[in-house]
Parts: C-alpha cells; structure tokens; sequence
C-alpha cells in the first residue's frame, strides 16, 4: 500500500508509533499536538482526533490506530460507506499485544496488512473473516493478483455464504492463469463446459472467462475476467480514435468476447506514433505494444498481405502484433474494416 496513516493518541502510542516509522519508513504516523516530544518521525496536528480522522480515512489507503477499539470504530463510523472504497482499517492495543483486522479485511487489505504488521512486532494478529478462518477460497479476492476483475459483483455475497457454509460451489474456468489456487477445498468442483456447471447442482457458481456466456446464466454466479486478450491493430497514420474503438467494439461482439479482457493493444512500430492508436488505448485504460517490422515478418500467420507488406515491409501487422504481444494463438483472425483497420485477437497462454 502506497499510503498508510498511523494513528495514535496515548504517550504509549507515540512510542509505538514511532517504532513502526522505523520498521515502515514509508508512513505517515500521527499524533495531537499536546503529545509533542519534538520528533521529526510523527506529525504534529492540532485539530481534534475527530477532525483528524475523517481527513485521513478519505485520503488513506490504510488507517492505523493505536488505541481502543470501541473508540476506533465510533470515530469511522459516521465515515463508512462501501467496502469498496472504505481504506483498510487496522487497530493495535495500547500495548502492542493484539493487532485486529477491522475493515476492509479483503478487498481494502486489511487482513494482509494485519499479518505484516503483527510479523514485524511479535504480537498476535487477530482476523475474523470467515474465508479465512475456516482456511477456505475468499470469493472476492480470486486472481486478485493477477488482475482479474469481477463482471458485475452482486452475487459475490451469497456466493461466498455458500463457500463458507460448506455448500457445494462449481467452477468453470476456459481463460486465465491456473495458479489462483493450489487445492481446491472438499466443496468445491471444476467442471470442463458450462453445460457441466449448469446441471451439476452446485449452490453457487465461479466463471472464470474472457468469452461471453451464452445460454442462461446459473443462479449465483461470479464472473471473473482474466487480461487474457491482446488487440492487434493494423492502421494508417490517420486512423482516427473512434474508427478504432468502434472495430475493436465490433469484433469482441461478434465473436463472444469480453471487452474487461483486453489487456492490450498490439501494432507495428513506425517513425511516429499514431495519435488515433494512443488516444484509443487511453479511452480503454490499456497499453499499447509496438512490434518491429523485422519481428512480425518473421511470424507465419493465417493471412498475409502482399498489399500490406509493400506498405510496411511485412505481411501482416494486425495478426502477428497480437500473437507476438499475447505470446499466444489467434482467437479471432484478421478482421477488415475499409478503408483502412484491421482487427485481430490473441490469447495470452497464462
């Protein structure tokens, strides 16, 4: 986490404060002016521990307190809205005894950071969650690693009661590393078509997936979307931004892929970037991969161009870019959009 506060408010707490500023460098330790003992390694701040609180917990990513937890939770109270964007919240007793998990224990990270803190001081990390302390899948935090973005999170709550009740919970997984897990708890089941998932029975169900589910959804369903999809782009210099977006839109449509996908955008490198290509990437939130001519000549793809390699010195830009960038196999092969676009998919092999 980029930016933690610490809190603090006893003498005892200044102390402690200041012991995790060095064991932490990084963050900001607090503390009210009427406990100054001159040190350079905490804040001073003069406003009320109330005032002062609500600054911090909308401007941290984690907020540490070292007092009581009754107070603790009395003073984010009136501050908490959903978990998330609430920060993860940690509070340490006045004796560094306990470290205790308050908020935003998954996706904030709150328990991670509890772990952390309580292995650097020696004291017992309390945590509550239930995934984790029945030692079972947390719903919400799958692929959270590897960028994986749940489609829409509605069912993530009852999805994550069955699991930790014990419920039967099947999984379907076609895209995306294989590594979210190393054994799969007794209630959990992967199946190998969607057909298998949506007969199996299961309470609830995880899809891992960069495809449009066809057919009716099962009941309770998680939808994870791996960055699995790189875009190649074949274009003049004077492609425009829409023209790309709109292909880009047309193909992932037409061939039952997900646009939370795309991870990146793939084309050759030329003298001079073209402003349609960056713009486009922008708007999409992804990066853009530029690929020698001399490296996508040297790749055999499904659709040469003769026309295209007396232009760019090679026989397919949109198809190798997106193979070279994906290091994996065409999804979707070269796509034409006159006068001059060319869209084609690859999937990154993890």
């Amino acid at each position: 986490m980029e930016n933690v506060s610490v809190l603090v408010i006893t003498k005892n707490g200044v102390r402690m404060g200041a012991d995790l500023k060095k064991m932490f460098p990084d963050w900001h330790v607090l503390a009210p002016e009427k406990l100054s003992n001159g040190s350079d390694a905490i804040t001073w701040y003069p406003e009320s521990t109330t005032q002062k609180i609500a600054q911090l917990f909308q401007n941290s990513d984690a907020l540490v307190c070292i007092f009581s937890l009754g107070a603790v939770i009395r003073l984010i109270a009136p501050h908490l809205k959903s978990k998330k964007t609430d920060p993860a919240v940690v509070v340490i007793d006045d004796q560094g005894g306990f470290v205790i998990s308050t908020l935003s224990g998954h996706l904030g990270g709150a328990n991670e950071l509890t772990l952390k803190i309580a292995d650097r001081m020696g004291a017992t990390p309390v945590i509550t969650t239930a995934a984790d302390v029945n030692k079972t899948i947390s719903v919400d935090l799958i692929g959270r690693n590897l960028g994986w973005q749940i489609e829409d999170d509605s069912a993530v709550t009852r999805v994550s009661a069955h699991m930790v009740n014990g419920e039967a919970i099947g999984v379907f997984q076609d895209a995306g590393s294989r590594e979210w897990y190393t054994k799969l708890p007794h209630n959990v089941t992967m199946y190998h078509d969607m057909n298998s998932l949506r007969g199996s029975g299961s309470k609830g169900h995880i899809i891992i997936s960069d495809r449009t589910i066809s057919g009716m959804m099962p009941a309770d369903s998680v939808v994870y979307r791996p960055p699995s999809l790189v875009v190649g782009v074949g274009l003049h210099w004077d492609t425009h931004k829409d023209t790309i977006k709109a292909g880009i839109a047309d193909t992932l449509e037409r061939f039952g892929l997900s646009p939370i996908s795309v991870s990146g955008l793939a084309s050759i490198r030329k003298p001079q970037d073209i402003p349609g290509l960056i713009q486009a990437a922008q708007e999409m939130n992804v990066p853009v991969e530029y690929v020698d001519r001399e490296e996508l000549a040297r790749i055999q793809t499904p659709n040469p161009s003769d026309t295209v390699r007396s232009f760019e010195g090679t026989a397919s830009v949109s198809e190798a870019a997106a193979m070279i960038s994906a290091s994996g196999n065409l999804v979707v092969e070269k796509q034409k959009f006159p006068p001059n676009l060319t869209i084609a998919i690859a999937r990154r092999m993890n």
